[in-house]
């Protein structure tokens, strides 16, 4: 185990080595999927069809928002990438054992839930967008902390349910403001 310096507070300090690989190599992992990802997008997003024969406003084509948040995806990607490689994410240590990797495979699994149940009975069922995201954003935070609370011994209170749901009040109005005030998307 590396000893941390007294001035080193990162959280990355206290951890034994074979933590910090892990945490390297996932963070590995997970900025090579962000950047093939942000890859995929940009491609999608940059061979859909201009509309210019219908003389669309350049700022609004289809394609122009994806394509953005793509290319934010593959910088933020590959700096997770960099990081990771820093630490020596590249390099072979102790290997992740199957429960460990069930966890996180759990987690996504869990996550893609989520997102298909927001997309498929959520939206465009009755509820007005900002309900259904701001349902969606609460009840995904409750879920993927629930882990992390039960590891902890912390109790799901009264207090951190409200603290949520604003949070998912806030996103959800959020959203909507942007994209229908900004970007100008009428949304189910």
């Amino acid at each position: 185990m590396t000893q941390p310096s007294p001035t080193d507070t990162s959280p990355a300090a206290v951890l034994p080595d074979d933590e910090q690989h892990r945490i390297a190599r996932s963070e590995l992992e997970g900025g090579v999927g962000w950047m093939v990802l942000g890859a995929a997008i940009l491609i999608a997003s940059v061979r859909m069809d201009r509309l210019e024969e219908q003389h669309i406003n350049p700022y609004t084509i289809p394609g122009l928002l994806p394509g953005l948040l793509s290319l934010i995806m593959l910088m933020l990607g590959f700096l997770l990438f960099v990081r990771s490689w820093r630490r020596g994410g590249l390099h072979p240590g102790v290997g992740e054992t199957m429960r460990e990797r069930w966890v996180a495979t759990k987690r996504i699994l869990m996550v893609l839930g989520l997102c298909a149940t927001f997309a498929v009975i959520l939206v465009g069922h009755g509820l007005p967008f900002w309900v259904a995201g701001a349902t969606f954003v609460t009840v995904a935070i409750l879920t993927l902390q629930h882990a992390q609370r039960i590891a902890s011994g912390q109790k799901l209170t009264l207090r951190k349910v409200l603290t949520t749901a604003l949070i998912g009040l806030g996103a959800g109005l959020m959203i909507t403001l942007v994209f229908q005030e900004i970007f100008l998307v009428r949304l189910p």
